[in-house]
């Protein structure tokens, strides 16, 4: 018989105000007391993982998914109800909380490692994998104070991973820092999982829980709505931020229709502008071939890009440009007016032009980046009359019949399987 990794009964948490610091000292002496205020920020949650199982957690904020992983994680007493777990759990939840801005990232590593179970002795054996992993050089050995927030990121995973958990919980969290060291992270826990680990996953990004996850809690006002297979779990949590929300309480199987637009997608923190300033794009958005505003697609349907340029100087022949990128960078289609046959044309200051891009969709799910700019070529260079990076997210969402398994496009295979011999040749 398989021991589950996980089984959580009748989980709740409360948080209790009293009249009195008296009346709360006998609370946790067992005595009944009646707490002056009582809020349940979860309640009647139960569920069970299989070990090395990826369970993917959605949720709106405030709805109970972080205290749920912290009772998980042990940074909470339940005040209901039981977690029973099979091994060592590692929460990946806030990233170097506890650190000493006075210590160094080593000392830090041996003192975190300490609170979360780890022997010194075996730290000290792993440091110099710690800080390979974490790859900041000199600064190992400099006080934390020293360090940027995304130094502390990497310190910060590099010990929270530095043992194989049986048990891994990767909050949202792992969103900060650069492109390239949340891949490293990504890699690390592929590896933990392929050597058995069980990955409890929270993410806004329902595309990548489908992705990565068999099954997905949707918790919902502190309590379980729906566990199950994590594509109808996610569809269920999309239905209920932007449809029917009567569909959604009967708990009945329906069509769920996409959302078009999700507010949640607004303009990325890490977008750059810039430019001479002859040119500005003021406003910059996604539309359906009706006219529509969106940012949410499904894949093989077309959708355009527009922005709106204003001149303040007059400009002879400018080129406009577009670029899409995945969330690590990765350029994946780049387009501009002299590339498709545009006759070149003078504006003078104060034209406003709405530039706009009708794109075909080979993408696969998941998120993607859109840039935008006004550029004119010189016979010495290029001059940027203005750019927008990383300006815009487009969320793809799979469509009738995907083909896609594994990657960022789907080029639509079809497959046929021969059986040749000297008499027959059957098809498949």
């Amino acid at each position: 018989m398989t021991i589950d990794a996980l089984t959580i009964s009748d989980l709740g948490k409360a948080f209790r105000s009293y009249r009195s610091e008296w009346q709360r000292v006998l609370s946790w002496l067992g005595v009944s007391v009646k707490p002056a205020i009582e809020h349940w920020v979860l309640r009647g949650v139960a569920f069970s993982v299989a070990p090395g199982e990826a369970i993917g957690i959605v949720g709106q904020n405030g709805a109970g998914k972080s205290t749920l992983l912290k009772l998980i994680a042990g940074t909470l007493r339940p005040t209901e109800g039981t977690v029973r777990i099979d091994g060592r759990v590692a929460a990946i939840l806030e990233l170097g909380m506890g650190f000493n801005p006075e210590l160094t990232g080593r000392q830090n590593a041996l003192h975190a490692g300490g609170l979360m179970g780890f022997d010194r002795r075996a730290l000290k054996e792993v440091m110099p994998a710690i800080a390979a992993f974490a790859d900041i050089g000199e600064y190992f050995d400099l006080p934390l104070r020293t360090y940027s927030s995304g130094m502390q990121v990497r310190v910060a995973f590099a010990v929270a991973t530095a043992f194989r958990p049986e048990i891994l919980i990767v909050d949202e969290a792992l969103a900060v820092g650069d492109a390239a060291f949340q891949r490293k992270c990504f890699q690390r826990i592929e590896a933990f999982r392929a050597e058995g680990t069980t990955l409890l996953f929270v993410s806004h990004d329902t595309e990548t829980i489908k992705k990565l996850c068999s099954r997905a809690l949707f918790i919902k006002n502190g309590h379980l709505a729906l566990f199950g297979p994590a594509k109808i779990v996610c569809d269920r949590y999309e239905q209920h931020l932007f449809g029917n929300q009567a569909s959604l309480n009967a708990g009945k199987a329906s069509v769920s229709v996409p959302a078009k637009f999700d507010p949640s997608l607004t303009t990325p923190a890490c977008e750059l502008i810039y430019g001479s300033g002859k040119t500005e794009i003021d406003s910059c958005w996604f539309e359906d071939l009706e006219g529509q505003r969106v940012n949410v697609v499904e894949a093989g349907q077309h959708f355009v890009w527009r922005y709106d340029v204003r001149f303040n100087e007059p400009v002879d022949n400018p080129v406009f440009a577009m670029l899409l990128k995945t969330r690590e960078g990765i350029a994946l289609y780049g387009v501009d007016a002299r590339q498709l046959d545009i006759r070149p044309t003078s504006y003078a200051r104060g034209d406003v032009v709405t530039v706009r891009f009708e794109l075909s969709n080979c993408l696969a799910p998941g998120v993607y980046y859109m840039n935008c700019g006004v550029r004119l070529d010189h016979a010495g260079g290029v001059e940027f009359l203005s750019r927008r990076i990383d300006t815009a997210l487009l969320r793809v969402i799979e469509g009738a019949a995907p083909t896609v398994a594994i990657g960022l496009l789907d080029m639509e295979a079809r497959l046929s399987v021969t059986v040749s011999s000297d008499t027959l040749v059957q098809q498949r």
